[in-house]
């Protein structure tokens, strides 16, 4: 992932250092295992113990210089170690395993620690929008559909929407992250003909990971479900990122994204705001879930392995992990900032959609006394229609019909009746304390 676009703290879980010092553990961990099991003498497995290598830029250079030799790059990793750790220890690394064994087991090592990194992101952006729907429950919002006038909602009726969105992405993240803590170390074709299943479960225990039956491979449908879980919390961003760009719109101008001292919207015009964080996290949504079609091509492979995964897993899987947990905390920094206008809210709700929103229950209020509803309907659509020609109030058309008496108009035209139950959506946001 480029440098504009990665926190540090997960940029450094994909560097070469922290790929080669995870694989580095697997194979010294493995050794000891072994030695448990008096395959390894037990001064050799110390030895490995004490002389690890430290993985550095050294290092990292090193196996790219032997890489250029051997054309395999876990086989450069395993001569590189056994050189820094000196015979006859060094020649247990690498002792019954397979490329796969681990690089697949430190890659899943590697994917959880990630997960976790999303999974705090999204509780903070979950939490975020929870603080601001409890803030704004009571501040009466123009909802709308298909872009149109509707009914009154509440700006805090949407923010608790989309931390609900957010706490089910947070539980597919959770699955997903119990789904890729997993190893194995179960030889070329995952038969266990050089290694005893007993290693494996050792290793992965201490690792933090359970082991699973494969073939040389771990299933790649628990690497498609991360890039889903990935996907999936970057859609729900979007979803909240695109409302801020509405809402933003000049014409409406109910919402703004903050805006810093000695920022500027536009090089050109001085006056401008420009939703830019928001579109930038609808712009890198797409990413995202371009990774997951990735992924999900990587799934099927020849017979009992192949490497046609490896190759797409090095770009797609650093950076769509770093990619979420960067849009994770600038949605986050969106969600607090967020500079609401209840006021001009309150205008369109009132004087910009001229009553309008309050059309069904017009309709409802002519059905109580008696009137069918198709010619209800068009009472009401016809007193729609004359409004907006004449540009006048929709309860002024409505009351000059003589259809309602006066306590019914000011029922029918309440708002406040009308979002009587919103506290049902703070109600719905369980995690709360």
């Amino acid at each position: 992932m480029i440098p504009r676009y990665a926190p540090r703290d997960v940029a450094a879980l994909f560097s070469d250092e922290t790929r080669f010092d995870t694989m580095l553990e697997v194979e010294i961990l493995a050794a000891e295992a072994l030695a448990a099991r008096g395959v390894v003498p037990a001064a050799d497995a110390r030895a490995l113990r004490e002389r690890r290598p430290v993985v550095d830029a050294d290092f990292v250079t090193a196996v790219g210089e032997r890489e250029a030799v051997t054309n395999h790059d876990t086989a450069a990793f395993v001569d590189v170690v056994q050189e820094r750790i000196g015979m006859p220890a060094g020649a247990w690394i690498h002792y019954g395993l397979t490329s796969s064994d681990v690089v697949d087991t430190a890659l899943c090592a590697v994917l959880v620690r990630a997960m976790d990194l999303v999974i705090a992101a999204a509780t903070e952006l979950r939490d975020a929008l929870t603080r601001r729907a409890v803030e704004t429950i009571d501040w009466p919002i123009t909802g709308r559909t298909h872009g149109m006038h509707a009914e009154p909602t509440t700006y805090g009726a949407k923010f608790a929407l989309f931390a609900l969105a957010v706490e089910r992405d947070l539980e597919r993240a959770r699955r997903a992250r119990e789904g890729i803590a997993v190893g194995k170390l179960s030889g070329a074709v995952g038969t266990y003909s050089n290694i005893d299943p007993a290693v494996e479960a050792e290793v992965c225990e201490r690792l933090g990971l359970r082991p699973v039956p494969a073939t040389q491979v771990v299933g790649r449908d628990r690497h498609a479900e991360v890039l889903y879980a990935c996907a999936a919390l970057g859609t729900g961003i979007e979803s909240f990122a695109l409302e801020v760009r509405h809402l933003a719109r000049s014409e409406v101008g109910e919402a703004e994204e903050p805006f810093a001292p000695g920022a500027k919207g536009s090089s050109a015009m001085p006056h401008k705001r420009n939703p830019v964080l928001a579109e930038r996290l609808c712009g890198l949504a797409r990413v995202l879930r371009g990774y997951l079609q990735a992924g999900l091509e990587d799934v099927a492979l020849w017979h009992e392995r192949d490497i046609s995964h490896s190759s797409v897993e090095r770009v797609v899987l650093p950076d769509a992990l770093t990619l979420t947990v960067y849009m994770l905390r600038r949605a986050t920094g969106l969600a607090d900032g967020l500079v609401l206008h209840p006021e001009r809210a309150l205008d369109n709700l009132t004087r910009g959609s001229r009553g309008l929103v309050f059309s069904q229950s017009v309709l409802l209020a002519l059905v109580e006394s008696g009137i069918a509803r198709d010619e209800a309907y068009r009472v009401v659509q016809s007193a729609a229609r004359r409004t907006v020609a004449e540009d006048r109030t929709f309860r002024d058309v409505v009351a000059e019909s003589g259809l309602l008496d006066a306590a019914s108009l000011e029922r029918v035209f309440d708002a406040e009746r009308l979002l009587a139950h919103r506290q049902r959506f703070l109600e719905a946001l369980t995690w709360r304390t």
